[in-house]
């Protein structure tokens, strides 16, 4: 598990920080993201973004045909491999939540309080079931919010307006769920996001064989690890995929509409 621990000393420090575990991350940084289901596609996937470096290394975790999870906040990363395996091994995300918590021994990070009171963290299945945990000591603003085949979650957010927005920016954008999942995070940035500002987003959509070559099951996978506006350049990277699956001239099979591939052959 040394890959667990090197992650956890980069990324655990900075996503979300509870005022007893201050003098790990004197920034003080959080999160918000959102998991989503294309009930059309079979596509599942989400979309983060926070004031910390490389965000994505800890948050997002996903697998076609299984699920996918995000963990944040007072974090815990290996709650998202745990929440993977669980998935696979049949559980609904309701149990997985209670499951992780209790097996949860909250051994404390580098000699000093990390409290699993203080852990975020959200499960949705491959046919877009999901649920989400704030704890009630995870630095305020904090909470999540349901939607219609997504949840969105954040700490250290300007209100609950910000996933308020979030949820409403994906019910209400219309497209590959790609596109989606960025709407959801601008959303959540107009609504006052993060409030000590941006850094880093990331993206990953998955979905059985449609990835680009031989057995790859990652449709996209984004990562925008240092940037004024890292919502900005996320949502140009999607646009260019959406754009270059558009304009392929047929789609692999089982594979129609994902990320925005045509449905039937083109004729050209």
């Amino acid at each position: 598990m040394r890959w667990v621990v090197a992650i956890i000393g980069v990324v655990a420090l900075a996503i979300g920080v509870h005022p007893r575990a201050q003098t790990a991350d004197l920034l003080g940084t959080g999160t918000f993201s959102i998991l989503g289901y294309d009930a059309d596609t079979g596509e599942i996937g989400a979309a983060v973004q926070s004031r910390v470096y490389s965000v994505g290394n800890g948050v997002l975790w996903a697998e076609a045909d299984v699920g996918v999870s995000a963990t944040q906040a007072i974090v815990d990363v290996s709650y998202g491999p745990k929440a993977i395996a669980l998935l696979r091994a049949g559980l609904t995300p309701d149990a997985i939540i209670k499951a992780i918590l209790d097996s949860d021994p909250d051994p404390g990070y580098a000699g000093q309080p990390w409290p699993k009171a203080g852990r975020q963290f959200a499960v949705m299945d491959a046919k877009g079931n999901y649920a989400a945990y704030t704890g009630p000591e995870a630095t305020k603003w904090a909470g999540n919010k349901s939607g219609k085949f997504c949840t969105a979650q954040g700490n250290i957010l300007a209100g609950p307006q910000v996933v308020d927005n979030m949820v409403k920016n994906f019910e209400e954008t219309q497209g590959p769920l790609s596109l989606r999942l960025v709407a959801a995070l601008e959303g959540g940035q107009a609504g006052g996001g993060d409030t000590r500002g941006q850094q880093s987003a990331a993206l990953i959509v998955v979905k059985k064989n449609c990835g680009v070559w031989l057995h790859n099951d990652v449709v996209l996978r984004l990562q925008v690890d240092d940037n004024p506006e890292p919502i900005k350049e996320l949502r140009r990277l999607v646009e260019l995929s959406v754009n270059r699956e558009k304009n392929r001239r047929r789609p692999t099979p089982g594979c129609e509409g994902v990320n925005g591939a045509p449905r039937t052959a083109v004729a050209r």
